[in-house]
């Protein structure tokens, strides 16, 4: 399944310490996990940034359940 997250997360190393960002934007994908797990909506984070779009939001679950996935193949450290 593929979902086209590689579109959405960039990661440019002068911008957020290299952190992977949305769409060149200076809000990071931790920013957005950090913002859902502490209870935010994603109707809620709209709202609050309206630079984003939904597809935005899904693009970082995808890009942190690939990057999970790609910790598991690789196994305990």
């Amino acid at each position: 399944m593929t979902s086209g997250y590689q579109e959405r997360i960039t990661i440019e190393p002068g911008k957020r310490g290299g952190r992977p960002c949305i769409r060149g934007m200076r809000i990071t994908v931790y920013d957005v996990l950090d913002w859902l797990a502490a209870g935010m909506s994603e109707a809620e984070i709209l709202s609050e940034y309206p630079e984003l779009v939904a597809e935005d939001i899904r693009a970082c679950l995808a890009f942190a359940a690939d990057r999970e996935h790609q910790i598991s193949i690789l196994g305990p450290a």
